[in-house]
């Protein structure tokens, strides 16, 4: 059985299942979700910019609502330049963050154009000045999230990889968290665990692994290839929000497996949680784009979200919902498509 906890800076994280930051997605509502469940070791925020960040108002932004039960939580903050560092660090610990991630592997044109993702982690030498800065300015444990490497044809991948890990280690980094997959490959292509297995041998802090993990088959499989101290779930998360309980039961014998999934009641739970925290025209968004990814739960999920997504309220879309409930029993996934 694989390790129980991992130690990042001065966080032990119980079970070492991680929340991945996603846009749109890692919000409080889908957050309080999967604590209804359990088994995650550490939460996150989706990405925050750090040029913004100081001026949000934690009362009612989307970005920064949060409950007591979704503990404890890691900010990731997208940043681009070192002059954004001070001020998005001084916020965070305000709110009262329990880790702090620097977002390296983001590759969306507008995150490249201000300089910020894997536009930061392709130059070293303003890297080395962010990475730095944040260290330097919080004792709060600190990683960064990156991909195995930018895509750039001037050295091989594995030595970027080996490179820039070492380099954040050396900075003070506290864990790694490494989606194994390379700038720009799609979802479609197979994740390269082993690859990403590399760095456990050039590493002396934690390796946390993401991408391609939808089962605890799947889990065993990274962790065996990978060596890595810990698993980071994304999109399986918006998909199964109760996957992380079934991980911590089966991978480390924490808590129990659950029973028969209520997939109508976990879906109405998600809408009355962006009901109760978020205000009217941050709703609907949210409600669609986690019904693109719940929708795989069944056979003809495709209805399912092709009827949210022309809603044009929340209301119409739980309606919506609600009858493709009723009229689609008997049609769940047991093993939903990625």
């Amino acid at each position: 059985m694989a390790d129980r906890s991992v130690t990042v800076g001065t966080l032990e994280v119980t079970p070492p299942l991680f929340l991945a930051p996603m846009a749109g997605l890692t919000h409080s509502a889908l957050r309080a979700v999967i604590a209804g469940f359990g088994g995650v070791g550490l939460f996150s925020s989706e990405m925050l910019s750090a040029r913004s960040l100081p001026w949000e108002n934690a009362r009612i932004s989307p970005f920064l609502v949060t409950t007591e039960a979704e503990s404890p939580l890691s900010y990731q903050l997208l940043a681009g330049n070192v002059d954004e560092i001070a001020g998005a660090v001084a916020r965070l610990e305000e709110l009262g963050a329990d880790a702090v991630d620097l977002n390296l592997g983001c590759a969306a044109p507008g995150v490249r154009r201000r300089g910020a993702g894997l536009a930061l982690w392709s130059d070293l030498e303003r890297l080395g000045k962010v990475v730095s800065e944040i260290r330097r300015r919080t004792a709060l444990p600190f990683t960064a999230k990156i991909r195995l490497c930018s895509g750039s044809r001037r050295v091989s991948c594995q030595q970027e990889f080996q490179d820039r890990v070492k380099f954040l280690e050396a900075l003070g980094v506290d864990a790694i968290y490494l989606h194994a997959r390379r700038d720009r490959e799609p979802f479609a292509r197979k994740p390269q665990w082993k690859m990403a297995g590399l760095a456990r041998q050039w590493l002396s802090i934690p390796l946390i692994v993401n991408g391609g993990i939808f089962s605890v088959p799947d889990a065993r499989k990274c962790l065996e290839e990978s060596g890595a101290d810990g698993l980071m779930i994304g999109r399986a998360a918006a998909v199964r929000p109760w996957i992380f309980m079934e991980m911590a039961s089966e991978l480390y014998n924490t808590g129990s497996c659950p029973g028969i999934i209520d997939l109508p009641r976990v879906y109405m739970a998600f809408a009355s949680e962006l009901l109760e925290r978020f205000p009217a025209d941050r709703r609907l968004g949210r409600l669609k784009e986690f019904t693109h990814y719940f929708s795989r739960n069944y056979t003809f999920g495709n209805r399912l979200a092709m009827s949210v997504q022309r809603s044009r309220s929340v209301s119409e879309a739980m309606d919506k919902a609600m009858r493709f409930f009723e009229k689609n029993r008997g049609a769940e996934r047991q093993h939903p498509v990625p």
